[in-house]
């Protein structure tokens, strides 16, 4: 074996490239994604590169390479691999709008056929049945370029706010989505594409209004532009860096109660790994959408979105500015198993449908959780990690709560 810094020096040319320990994942799909290749001169650069980008994969656990230099002043490189278990069930509890118990079930396979492609699906139970599926195929075409495509079926009880007062509303998502995906590179990728989808709102019990239907049917498009800059380093269940996400969209309606609209949001997370088992994770969301005067705006406070401990759906707005931080520190660290402590502050607030910026500073408006949380992981599942987290508020009208999930709140 030979230090990276004495083969640079000496301008080693790779002679061999070899893949260890892909049982499950084809070796042509993995050589394919790394940079570095026979015949050329080693660069530590590349190698570095490469074990960051096979760690950030779905399917694998671990990356580590070796240099073995020849006395013909070639060498050798060998990338050793920990695959993931990828065909994982999951299951989410959680409580439901009317604080009836809820379930969501599932099954997602991350590399099937051996080539990273995602296939999954889910049965959900809120008061009512729901359900999707999607296939997601990011090297379909080429290292650089793919399809996802996405079907659901989703029935939920929902609240609605109008005049001070609440309204209880079944419902119904339903449509298709396919997004082209493309990476330009290691750290950065873009996702293009559209949605057809029939919204259903039914009006069930609560405060009824002249102006605000009981009954609507819309179908509606959706353009969607999805751009991530990810600088985030991965060592098991410890992570350091950078990452932003933007999400842009418009969503086009012929219904003048459910109009037309555009709505963009930035998640902004930051990571940074405290001495040997502590993690300090922070994220921003930035949101802001057209600024209609109706009761079923799209940005939501809830539980398992933003706040934890806030409620299901407690609020709704047309702009919204969430800061979530939180301290992990490793438990227990085994082969397979980590538990995971955490202590959290989550805060924000939200313009109202029709309102302005001055809507942020309203203490109707602000609410600021902090909490405590476990983490069960396994390490060499991909995603699980069973959470719990039990939120408690500090601003006027705040509530408490637990809040269940599989992986990371973010």
């Amino acid at each position: 074996m030979v230090a990276i810094g004495n083969a640079q020096e000496e301008q080693l040319s790779i002679s061999k490239v070899e893949i260890t320990g892909a049982k499950r994942t084809k070796v042509s799909f993995v050589m394919n994604l790394i940079k570095v290749k026979e015949g050329v001169s080693l660069d530590s650069t590349q190698l570095v590169e490469d074990i960051a980008h096979l760690k950030r994969l779905a399917f694998i656990a671990n990356a580590t390479f070796e240099v073995t230099k020849s006395i013909d002043n070639t060498c050798k490189v060998i990338y050793h691999l920990e695959e993931n278990i990828t065909l994982i069930p999951f299951a989410n509890l959680f409580s439901s709008s009317n604080d009836n118990f809820a379930f969501r079930l599932g099954l997602q396979e991350f590399n099937l056929f051996g080539r990273g492609v995602t296939l999954g699906g889910f049965y959900q139970y809120d008061v009512f049945n729901s359900y999707g599926v999607n296939i997601r195929a990011p090297y379909l075409f080429s290292t650089k370029l793919g399809l996802a495509f996405s079907y659901k079926d989703l029935t939920t009880q929902e609240p609605v706010f109008f005049d001070d007062t609440t309204a209880d509303y079944k419902y119904n998502n339903k449509g298709a989505e396919l997004l082209g995906l493309y990476q330009i590179n290691f750290k950065n990728r873009v996702e293009l594409g559209f949605s057809l989808f029939r919204e259903d709102y039914n009006y069930i019990s609560g405060a009824t209004n002249a102006s605000v239907p009981q009954e609507l049917k819309v179908n509606k498009h959706l353009f969607k532009f999805i751009y991530n800059y990810s600088d985030i380093k991965y060592h098991y269940q410890y992570l350091s860096g950078f990452r932003s996400n933007l999400n842009f969209q418009y969503v086009g309606s012929p219904n003048i109660n459910l109009p037309e609209f555009l709505i963009g949001f930035n998640d902004f997370a930051f990571y940074k790994r405290i001495k040997e088992k502590g993690n300090w994770a922070s994220r921003v969301r930035l949101g802001l959408a057209t600024n209609v005067n109706t009761p079923f705006a799209p940005f939501t406070v809830d539980n398992n979105i933003n706040i934890r401990g806030v409620g299901n759906t407690i609020d709704r707005g047309t702009a919204a500015i969430i800061i979530n931080s939180e301290y992990r520190h490793t438990l227990i660290d085994k082969d397979w198993f980590v538990l995971q402590s955490n202590i959290f502050v989550d805060g924000g607030s939200w313009r109202n449908p029709g309102g302005d910026f001055g809507d942020f500073s309203d203490d109707q408006n602000l609410r600021i959780y902090p909490g405590v949380g476990l983490r069960f992981m396994h390490k060499k599942i991909f995603n699980a990690i069973f959470r719990i987290d039990y939120g408690y508020g500090i601003t006027k009208n705040s509530s408490h709560g637990l809040v269940f999930g599989i992986g990371q709140y973010f």
